[in-house]
């Protein structure tokens, strides 16, 4: 009987739950929403009930017409770098803190006096800040300490459904460095961190491989999902390092590019990139023997949409008339103006920035506008000023020795032509377009639950799942043409740096 896979990507606005067949094939899928709430100060929450009900919903409508019984492995891919507070029984004792509450600001200050910021970068990999889970367990500690002192165990998204799946409270690499408590090299807890922020180690959940069976599902959620009882559910892993497995980063030198709101570049080494001023950071892998480092920005295709709205409302007037995407005719209109944008820069930093900056106030802005600049030239800067700060991460990479060659890339973004263009031509790089761009999440947590359940032997069956369907080389004229605008680029954050704290 052929063997199905059911994965789940529990993302910020909703859990998309995903069947595929042993083979690779897409089976169904089919998501669920639930809100976050909000409020000043910096919250940002969630109800882990409602993480359940989605899971729980969204598992009986993907079965409609299925086999249940064929269900042979389950597992999980989730949003990180969060903060949920369960009692013994793990019932939640507050709402989840996601990655973006920024109440901890404070004890992100304490954690790097004590903790010493080279140090915790050396052992994290990563920045100590306020969007990781310490800073938010320390800020639980200081304002509902009677929270904190009955908290059993600090979980993350999908760790806590693995609990109502299973009744283990566990957790794995992967999410584990989204924490700031996880000493990357040694693949354990650090004594040295937890010590440093002030925290009980017995809060921390028992850490497993992301391919670990953390037990079978049992009679009572089998019978809320509409499963079998005994199904293995496997640990799964954090969304970002499950997107690239899904991706195809499972060995050395795989690099990929995720091009959604915000974007990300990774890539697979056997150690861990330290940059030396700290851009990038890196992730456990979820593939045994190698790590995953990362650069994060702020806002890619969310500066495209940001055009949309607030400029191109001609061309979305026209989509609506002609029945066609308003990104498609914005690509069209971009695609006349010459690469380089006759000299437009745009700097893409209307969220502060991450990777490479590591600034909250920067700011955006559009450099060089003449009496000769035109719409085109504003749209396709728009592009180009993505691609050029998402090159910088790579240039971190292979200037720390990463071999950075071909670069499968996958969101939303990734669908117009003219912007996979403009990356090879900006990354100068091959870049290879898979035939899917969204589904890399859940692909990814389907691969890590086939490996952990003995349905696959190893993680190079990602090929089974994805195959390259387009293949973008750069142009040496238009990285030429980059290779300046680059330069400038760089040239001119470093000179406007400094007025950003007036805004």
């Amino acid at each position: 009987m052929n063997r199905l896979i059911l994965a789940h990507d529990l993302g910020t606005s909703g859990n998309k739950a995903t069947l595929f067949s042993e083979e690779g094939e897409l089976i169904a899928s089919c998501s669920h929403a639930y809100d976050t709430f909000y409020g000043p100060g910096g919250v940002a929450e969630q109800n882990a009930e409602d993480w359940w009900d989605a899971v729980r919903i969204s598992t009986r409508t993907l079965l409609e017409g299925q086999e249940p019984d064929r269900v042979a492995a389950i597992a999980f891919s989730g949003q990180m770098m969060g903060c949920l507070c369960v009692d013994r029984e793990g019932r939640p004792l507050r709402k989840h803190m996601l990655y973006c509450d920024q109440r901890s600001v404070e004890q992100a200050a304490v954690f790097t006096e004590r903790g010493g910021e080279d140090e915790i970068y050396r052992i994290t990999g990563h920045r100590a800040s306020a969007s990781y889970s310490a800073t938010k367990l320390m800020w639980v500690r200081d304002n509902q300490p009677d929270i904190y002192r009955n908290t059993y165990k600090m979980l993350n998204a999908k760790d806590y459904l693995n609990f109502r799946l299973t009744g283990r409270m566990t957790s794995e690499p992967t999410d584990a460095s989204g924490t700031n408590l996880f000493d990357l090299k040694a693949g354990a807890w650090s004594e040295q961190l937890v010590q440093a922020a002030g925290l009980d180690m017995d809060k921390l959940p028992d850490l497993i491989p992301a391919t670990g069976v953390v037990g079978e599902l049992t009679r009572e959620a089998a019978e809320a999902m509409g499963l079998r009882q005994g199904i293995p559910v496997v640990a799964g892993g954090g969304d970002g390092v499950c997107a690239g497995v899904g991706a195809g980063s499972v060995a050395e030198g795989r690099t990929y590019n995720y091009l959604g709101s915000s974007s990300w570049v990774a890539t697979s080494t056997p150690e861990p990139i330290y940059d030396a001023a700290k851009r990038t950071f890196n992730w456990a892998h979820a593939v045994p023997g190698l790590f995953h480092p990362c650069g994060t920005m702020q806002t890619a295709a969310s500066s495209y949409a940001w055009l949309k709205s607030e400029v191109c409302l001609a061309e979305t007037l026209r989509a609506e008339a002609e029945g066609r995407s308003p990104y498609e005719i914005m690509n069209e209109v971009a695609a006349s103006s010459p690469p380089g944008a006759n000299g437009l820069i745009y700097l893409p930093y209307l969220l502060g920035e991450r990777s490479p900056r590591w600034n909250p106030l920067t700011r955006g802005g559009f450099i060089g506008l003449t009496m000769n600049t035109n719409r085109a030239d504003i749209v396709r800067s728009v592009l180009e000023g993505v691609s050029m700060n998402l090159s910088i991460i790579i240039d971190i990479f292979r200037g720390n020795g990463a071999p950075v060659d071909d670069i499968v890339v996958i969101g939303g973004g990734a669908k117009g032509d003219l912007w996979r263009r403009i990356m090879a031509d900006v990354y100068g790089s091959t870049i290879l377009r898979p035939n899917f761009l969204e589904e890399a999440t859940s692909i990814g947590a389907a691969i890590i639950a086939g490996v952990g359940s003995g349905i696959f032997a190893d993680f190079s069956v990602v090929d089974r799942f994805f195959h390259i369907e387009d293949k973008t080389s750069p142009d040496p004229d238009n990285q030429a043409v980059y290779a300046k605008n680059k330069d400038l680029f760089e040239r001119l954050y470093q000179a406007i740096e400094p007025v950003f704290p007036y805004f």
